[in-house]
């Protein structure tokens, strides 16, 4: 009975790695989810205080920095694209050329826009953020769609 038990429990696990993208594909999710949460904060804050803030990302580096002096790093492995609007407003190099890229937010809530793409494994995670709104959202993303 311990053995049926043990198999069933090894079966589940290896049937949650697989359809979860693996290992690779839960740190990407639990990555993205963390920087949208960030994003969020940051917003928030730019209505409160009624002053613009930034949230600036550095795909070569890995690394993100946010309102507050939070900052994090994002999984090694895979590849880390972000797209922005208007990287070169806001006086950085833009993330297209190889530099930095950032979302600014608004004190009306609005924002510069812009997409963070974690991906690896033939699929991955993008979090987008809206001009109008600064609506932060996550969404798992097929690699090729």
């Amino acid at each position: 009975m311990l053995l049926v038990l043990v198999l069933i429990a090894a079966a589940s696990l290896l049937a949650m790695a697989a359809f979860s993208g693996g290992l690779r594909g839960m740190q990407m999710r639990a990555a993205a989810r963390e920087v949208a949460a960030q994003m969020r904060f940051t917003r928030a804050l730019a209505i409160a205080s009624g002053q613009p803030q930034d949230v600036v990302i550095d795909p070569a580096a890995r690394t993100w920095t946010a309102a507050k002096g939070r900052h994090g790093r994002l999984p090694e492995g895979g590849e880390v694209v972000f797209t922005g609007a208007r990287a070169a407003q806001l006086g950085i190099v833009p993330a297209s050329e190889g530099g930095l890229g950032a979302v600014r937010f608004f004190p009306d809530g609005a924002a510069t826009g812009g997409r963070l793409r974690l991906q690896a494994n033939g699929a991955g995670w993008d979090v987008d953020v809206r001009w109008l709104t600064g609506e932060v959202r996550t969404q798992r993303r097929e690699v090729g769609r």
